[in-house]
């Protein structure tokens, strides 16, 4: 009953105004130079999701400001990323909804100190530090100045969340412009989603299939292959997308499934897959459906390559769908001469059943409106999913427990927490973590 439309476009404004201060340069730091730099701070949908498509859309970037991703709690991270970096000219952003996710937060401290070590002034802060939370005051209170703090929804999951305020860094990486560009993609795909009958809905149609590979011919897992450098984390992005949303086992009502839900998300870029985990989707004993996604024209075209990627990535889905007969193999080493003997040993090797199941998904080139597309026809397959399994995509309480036995770990790993670990294992590896620093 609430018209979120006027919120929404009134935070498409702001990150348009922040865009244009930054490309523009005038956003200076502590020493009055402009911003170079800016570093993501965020972890799940507030990282895969931006780093997916500032990286699919390399080609767009804007001259002037780099973007870069902190998520990891690892500081061998945190140092990589800010080793490149000089705190007068970098911008970080704090991406979490409550403030308080705690690797965002751990690193976001990090940050904070690394621009006070490199010197800047404490009342300067504010010059280097934005945040997309909905909790204002904890992000006031680190040292954000309240007009440079965007709003992020309750209403929006995390993983879903690109379109929205978390997409800054995406906004400063290829330009407003080009991020609405993004948006109307994706709006065109809900449009589709809405309005074509099922028959020719592309959601409906890979939510179905998957439905169908996966219940009824026992499949597990699904491949996404995507033939384009810059997409090869789509993948990521991806597991999160679907694994988060369809990864449970109790229906929307409380009671437990009957069937197999959410199947795992594994894959990569090619070409190099062939050389690797293919060998398993030709010829292994599991039936694992894959989705080929392929440009027709490249950003960065060299000689003939790609022609010779389109060439493999067809090849690749007709060797799955065709396979070798016996009959074919034999013939094959025949016509290169080896006897029957030798004919009889190899020819069973050789055999590939076929009739593996693939969907090809071809771009005229990768942009910012095809792109949004993209992602948009699997958030929505991911829903076509959920409805059929009556399941709630939105929710993701198995991640919760990690989050908090992890604080009951961290209290022993420090020496605060009162008797053992809950198990033997746990409490095993804490104390060779403690024994191993006390050397």
């Amino acid at each position: 009953g609430q018209d979120i439309m006027p919120e929404v476009h009134r935070v498409l404004n702001q990150m348009t105004q922040l865009v244009t201060r930054i490309h523009n340069g005038l956003w200076r730091g502590y020493t009055e130079k402009p911003i170079t730099d800016v570093v993501n701070i965020g972890i799940g949908g507030s990282f895969l999701g931006p780093q997916l498509v500032s990286e699919a859309l390399v080609p767009f970037t804007q001259r002037g400001v780099r973007c870069h991703y902190l998520a990891n709690i690892d500081g061998s991270e945190f140092r990589e990323v800010t080793s490149k970096l000089a705190a007068d000219t970098t911008l970080f952003i704090v991406s979490s909804k409550s403030f308080g996710t705690l690797e965002t937060l751990k690193n976001a401290q990090a940050a904070r100190a690394w621009c006070l070590a490199q010197g800047c002034p404490e009342p300067e802060l504010h010059k280097h530090f934005i945040a997309v939370s909905s909790n204002v005051k904890v992000a006031v209170e680190f040292g954000i100045a309240e007009e440079n703090i965007f709003p992020m929804w309750d209403w929006v999951g995390g993983r879903y969340s690109l379109w929205s305020a978390i997409g800054l860094p995406i906004a400063l990486a290829i330009g407003m412009s080009n991020f609405k560009d993004l948006l109307a993609g994706a709006y065109a795909m809900d449009q589709h989603f809405t309005s074509a009958p099922f028959e020719e809905n592309m959601p409906v149609l890979l939510g179905l299939l998957g439905v169908w590979y996966g219940n009824f011919w026992g499949a597990t897992s699904h491949a996404i292959l995507p033939y384009d450098h810059h997409l090869r984390n789509f993948v990521k992005h991806l597991q999160q997308l679907d694994m988060e949303s369809n990864g449970k086992s109790v229906r929307q009502d409380g009671s437990p499934v009957s069937l197999e839900t959410g199947p795992v998300i594994w894959g990569g870029v090619g070409c190099n897959g062939q050389h690797a985990y293919h060998q398993l989707l030709h010829q292994g004993t599991q039936l694992i459906p894959g989705d080929f996604i392929v440009p027709v024209v490249s950003h960065n075209p060299v000689a003939d390559h790609q022609q010779w990627l389109y060439a493999n990535c067809l090849s690749q889905s007709q060797a799955l769908m065709l396979g070798k007969t016996r009959e074919e193999a034999e013939a094959e080493l025949r016509e290169k001469g080896l006897g029957e003997a030798e004919i009889a040993k190899l020819a069973p090797h050789k055999v590939i059943p076929g009739n593996r199941p693939s969907n090809t998904l071809v771009l005229e080139r990768i942009s910012p409106r095809r792109l949004g597309a993209l992602v948009a026809l699997y958030e929505h397959k991911v829903f076509v999913q959920s409805v059929i399994w009556g399941i709630n995509c939105f929710d993701q309480w198995g991640v919760e427990l990690g989050k908090e036995l992890g604080k009951d770990v961290y209290q022993h790993i420090i020496g605060r927490a009162e008797g053992k670990a809950d198990d033997g294992s746990t409490q095993g590896l804490i104390d060779y973590f403690r024994g191993r620093h006390r050397g």
